[in-house]
């Protein structure tokens, strides 16, 4: 079992930068990959970052890249979410989640372990 508590969701002006935290419970958490995602009012939830269970490999959603950086400290059982240059449609809430496997996907349904989400609110 895995458990997920992420941190850091705050109120920022467009332009501004966060970084978000999920700290995960458990034995295996080295041997997980890593996603996070996020889900808007009135929108689906999807796909935003991932990341492999040693951190040598990342993957972004489009509307992401070049603005936000997912990263890992195993030592710490933690997964980051760096965003820069926030844009108000990023405002939304931010979840992070655990594969019970060590190679990353951009499915939900592929990850089995799921925190309780963080809002991320953006201002124009």
């Amino acid at each position: 079992q895995v458990q997920l508590v992420e941190s850091g969701g705050e109120s920022v002006q467009a332009g501004g930068s966060l970084r978000l935290s999920c700290r995960a419970s458990g034995r295996t958490f080295s041997s997980n990959a890593m996603g996070w995602f996020r889900q808007a009012p009135g929108k689906e939830r999807e796909f935003v970052a991932a990341i492999n269970w040693s951190g040598g490999s990342t993957y972004y959603a489009d509307f992401v890249k070049g603005r936000f950086t997912i990263s890992r400290d195993n030592a710490k059982n933690t997964v980051y979410l760096q965003m820069n240059s926030l844009k108000p449609e990023d405002m939304a809430i931010y979840y992070c989640a655990a594969r019970a496997s060590r190679h990353y996907h951009t499915r939900m349904d592929e990850y089995e372990y799921w925190g309780q989400g963080t809002q991320v609110t953006v201002s124009s």
